[in-house]
């Protein structure tokens, strides 16, 4: 069924505010997934932030006209499906997560930072961390000097406290004894 001269504007509208707030683009050939494979890759999609949508590819390219991702308009050829997202590595990893287990499934490339992504770019990009984890690793760096420092400080803290123990058990030892040899 095709749209009409409204819908399809509507359609550019939504994906142009899209890519308007988006900071990557993921390109993938979708020929030959069924109808639940596109349906479980939604899904993923949509839980992690992934605004993916099938579209054409004149619709598409008008809607990128003007953003970053106008780089890559001249490779919206064939059947389609656009992934989106806000955080940097979101759309490639979900779409090339994807295509490890579906070989249906053929990523063709993206964008990131004004810049064109082939195959390989796209698919390194999905290999960094996410955000969350990175931060996570970020913050244990700043805490490992902090908390090494802490551990030397009651190491040596226990070594006095242990060295003082046994002389003061000696003290008393000594004064025992000669107390009743006076």
């Amino acid at each position: 069924m095709s749209l009409n001269r409204n819908e399809k504007a509507a359609v550019v509208t939504d994906v142009a505010a899209q890519a308007a707030k988006s900071q990557t683009l993921a390109l993938a050939e979708y020929r030959g997934l069924t109808v639940d494979h596109l349906n479980k890759l939604r899904i993923e999609a949509r839980a992690k932030g992934v605004y993916l949508h099938v579209l054409k590819n004149t619709l598409a390219r008008r809607a990128v006209a003007g953003t970053q991702f106008e780089c890559i308009a001249e490779s919206m050829v064939g059947p389609l499906i656009y992934g989106f997202s806000e955080d940097a590595v979101a759309a490639a990893k979900v779409i090339a997560d994807f295509a490890k287990t579906n070989d249906k499934l053929v990523i063709k490339g993206g964008a990131y930072g004004g810049k064109a992504l082939d195959v390989n770019a796209v698919k390194a990009l999905a290999s960094v961390p996410s955000k969350e984890v990175l931060l996570a690793q970020l913050l244990g760096l700043m805490q490992s000097p902090v908390s090494r420092f802490a551990r030397v400080l009651a190491a040596v803290s226990e070594q006095r406290g242990a060295g003082a123990a046994p002389a003061a058990a000696e003290a008393t030892e000594v004064a025992a004894e000669a107390a009743p040899a006076a």
